[in-house]
């Protein structure tokens, strides 16, 4: 198995991290996945080539390089729901989001292999994670951690209808200063409405096992999710191609949600 991870270090207090950007599955896995499960369709394709403007933030970027079907780097590591009453994917999901197998009958991961993978990727990445805050909040006395993730704007499965652009999650306020989530909040309501894009703040998508567990406002690391409709940047549909024509439309709004938060920080701290 390759390396769980790429990291970069930049010199602002920001990290932006990218737990679904991976596309890699280890041949034994993949030798036991159906040809579909082998595509890796929820993939938050992408995001990495859409946030192409982080080294002028000079942010850190911390992005996996397996695939969430390895395991889910934003799951919690006890594979407990994170929304509990609605649809959830596991640690180690066995379905895709439209529910179809992932794994050939009788093929899914047992006890042991899961720990196993939590072992080789799971737990460097997130204490990867955690050193790049710690020495950011060291350097700068308090942290900005950006989840960067992607969906389908459709998946019945979690959500009707059609999915807001831009979904916003703060753990219902908790990850990250209030003052900064207005500001966020703003920048959609007026730069991003004005512009054609929806928004959500706390919806569907309030922030992952990430966001909830490193976002300490009190111990000065504030984090924020972005959960983008693909439909804003690409094809949703196979092969997943990348659309500059509308990238070219959603970056801005991207670049502004993180100029501010740097900008708050500074202004705070």
């Amino acid at each position: 198995m390759t390396e769980p991870f790429t990291f970069k270090a930049g010199g602002s207090p920001l990290l932006v991290s990218m737990p679904h950007v991976g596309t890699q599955v280890p041949e034994a896995i993949a030798a036991r996945m159906t040809e579909l499960g082998k595509t890796v369709p929820d993939t938050d394709w992408h995001v990495d080539r859409l946030y192409d403007f982080l080294d002028d933030l000079d942010a850190s970027v911390l992005a996996a390089t397996q695939s969430r079907y390895v395991i889910d780097l934003n799951r919690a590591p006890d594979d407990k729901p994170l929304y509990p009453g609605a649809s959830n994917t596991g640690l180690c999901p066995a379905t895709t989001f439209d529910q179809d197998a992932i794994y050939l009958d009788g093929r899914a991961p047992d006890a042991a292999e899961i720990e196993a993978r939590r072992a080789a990727v799971f737990r460097p990445y997130h204490q990867r994670l955690a050193s790049a805050l710690g020495a950011i909040k060291d350097r700068h006395g308090y942290a900005l951690l950006w989840e960067a993730h992607s969906i389908r704007s459709r998946v019945p499965r979690f959500f009707e209808g059609r999915l807001p652009d831009l979904n916003l999650g703060s753990a219902d306020g908790v990850s990250a200063d209030p003052q900064l989530i207005s500001r966020l909040t703003t920048i959609a309501e007026t730069k991003a409405a004005a512009m054609g894009y929806s928004h959500a703040l706390d919806g569907r998508f309030k922030g992952g096992y990430i966001t909830r567990s490193f976002g300490d406002p009190a111990r000065g690391v504030h984090a924020i999710q972005l959960e983008l409709s693909q439909i804003t940047y690409m094809d949703e549909a196979p092969p997943f191609g990348f659309r500059d024509d509308l990238a070219a439309g959603i970056r801005p709004v991207l670049r502004r949600l993180l100029e501010t938060t740097l900008e708050w920080g500074g202004e705070r701290n």
